[in-house]
């Protein structure tokens, strides 16, 4: 009897695992794709951004794989109280992780209109503001890899980085416009690109919320959000 217990808690922390794995690998290919979204943008260069949107497929696999092994483990394991909330979560995860790929690949669609523009001088921010929610995906992830419940919120409060990046490029835009009407077009994609961007930042610190309340049960306080613009002017 004892033998067998033991060998369900060992299949079900290799089914963990392997849950984990999958989501490690969506979150890899979330930054990956983030980041090649927007060095294309800059680079002006649309072959490199058709190559983010063909490689959306592998996330759609990958978040299909994640809810398979999830509803899987539920079925057979029956997990119970904190393991089944790092199921559920992972599942909820992975749709995440999806989101913000298309989010990538919305940014990298972008890159044709922009690339037939002069360059405009308030996109320098866009690759800082990249750089800031790449980091947030990365140290997401791994404080779900470690069921690290102060990572997880220590990262909450870092999307107040991303709003304030965003408003900075809102305004900046909006000046630049203003200043030469002939840029409105290439402008506004940007401003598409910035907002796509602000929502990653939001959609990764979900995924904080998520690891917070697998590791402790609790959810944590709700965060306030610094985007100022929306009385202006918000894309969608």
């Amino acid at each position: 009897m004892a033998e067998n217990a033991a060998h369900t808690v060992k299949s079900f922390d290799e089914d963990i695992a392997q849950l984990r794995a999958v989501i490690t690998r969506m979150g890899g290919l979330c930054e990956t794709q983030i980041a090649d979204a927007v060095d294309a943008l800059v680079a002006r260069n649309v072959e490199a951004a058709a190559r983010v949107v063909e490689q959306d497929k592998r996330m759609d696999a990958l978040e299909t794989e994640a809810e398979a092994l999830a509803l899987r483990i539920i079925a057979l394991r029956a997990p119970l109280a904190d393991d089944l909330r790092e199921v559920v979560a992972a599942m909820k995860i992975a749709g995440v992780m999806e989101r913000i790929g298309d989010y990538a690949k919305n940014i990298a669609k972008r890159t044709p209109v922009v690339a037939q523009s002069q360059p405009i001088g308030p996109a320098v921010i866009v690759p800082e503001m990249a750089r800031a929610v790449i980091e947030i995906i990365r140290d997401t992830l791994d404080a779900f890899v470690d069921r690290d419940a102060e990572k997880a919120l220590a990262i909450l409060q870092r999307d107040q980085q991303v709003d304030e990046y965003y408003n900075s490029l809102f305004r900046a835009l909006l000046t630049f416009m203003m200043e030469n009407p002939n840029t409105i077009t290439p402008s506004t994609h940007l401003l598409f690109v910035a907002k796509n961007l602000e929502r990653i930042g939001d959609h990764a610190t979900s995924v904080a919320e998520m690891v917070h309340f697998t590791a402790t049960g609790q959810r944590p306080a709700e965060r306030p959000k610094t985007d100022s613009t929306s009385s202006v002017y918000t894309p969608h």
